[in-house]
């Protein structure tokens, strides 16, 4: 498995598939991992990891949101504690997920050796900027919605590590699955995270990191730009230049069907259906 960037703390893990990331932080007193993907040999890859570094520490699981890629290697890890939003620990659609990693396996013909389960929350994150204690970590949690409904942002202060789940992705526009207005909500809440923390290191759920400041800041201006200007499209009945905008992004049919998708949602948003 492709290690994105490595530094003395953390480990960036990037799958083969959507590029999308795991994260080993090797914290004073717990081991946290962040969303362990994909494939078996990746996810063996990342215990591995974990293994030689352990030195007997607890394990913690944090999973960003509940889209099924992101939980799908959820019980490869038996020992950990799971943090998680309280509604990711309410979800009302956990037999769909868990039926979306099964179908998942059955296309590609994939065995794994743990069993597919929806995780089990033991840390529950139900605040904006909320404190938690963990192992003697203070990490600091927000609500991140819009892109899915139960999305978190954490910020470590102590390494200055900013994990943002499937937002501020430079590989991809924002993907709103379900609110268009919330998700501008929390790129407002990533701003207010940048200001005030000055992350080192802005971990993504899909494609690179980022230690740039201006890079983090730019990342969501634009996310916010796109949204604007989409509404702004929608309510004058103005065409968006989309051939111009997807000149920024690799894979286009995948982008394309993505954009449809943000606009059926702000349509309906917008009561323009």
């Amino acid at each position: 498995m492709k290690i994105q960037y490595q530094d003395s703390n953390t480990t960036i893990f990037e799958s083969a598939l959507y590029q999308t990331t795991s994260t080993v932080i090797n914290l004073e007193n717990f081991i946290l991992i962040v969303d362990p993907n994909w494939l078996p040999i990746e996810i063996k890859t990342i215990q591995l990891h974990v293994e030689k570094i352990r030195n007997s520490k607890p394990i913690y699981l944090l999973f960003t949101h509940s889209d099924y890629d992101h939980i799908i290697g959820y019980r490869a890890f038996p020992e950990a504690k799971i943090i998680a939003s309280e509604a990711f620990q309410n979800n009302p659609e956990k037999e769909k997920i868990i039926a979306q990693i099964n179908n998942f396996d059955d296309e590609n013909y994939i065995l794994r050796n743990y069993p597919i389960e929806y995780p089990i929350v033991d840390i529950v994150v139900s605040d904006d900027f909320q404190k938690i204690e963990i192992e003697g970590t203070e990490i600091v949690f927000c609500q991140a919605v819009g892109h899915n409904s139960d999305g978190i942002f954490t910020m470590i202060p102590s390494l200055g590590i900013f994990i943002a789940g499937d937002y501020l992705c430079e590989v991809e526009f924002p993907f709103i699955y379900v609110s268009g207005f919330l998700y501008l909500e929390t790129l407002k809440k990533a701003l207010k995270i940048i200001e005030q923390f000055e992350p080192e290191i802005l971990i993504a759920g899909h494609g690179l990191f980022s230690k740039n400041k201006k890079e983090m800041f730019d990342r969501t201006k634009e996310a916010e730009k796109y949204i604007n200007d989409l509404i702004f499209s929608i309510k004058n009945k103005t065409p968006f230049d989309l051939d111009t905008f997807l000149k920024k992004y690799h894979f286009p049919e995948n982008m394309i069907a993505a954009h449809k998708k943000n606009l059926e949602i702000l349509k309906e948003e917008l009561n323009e259906t």
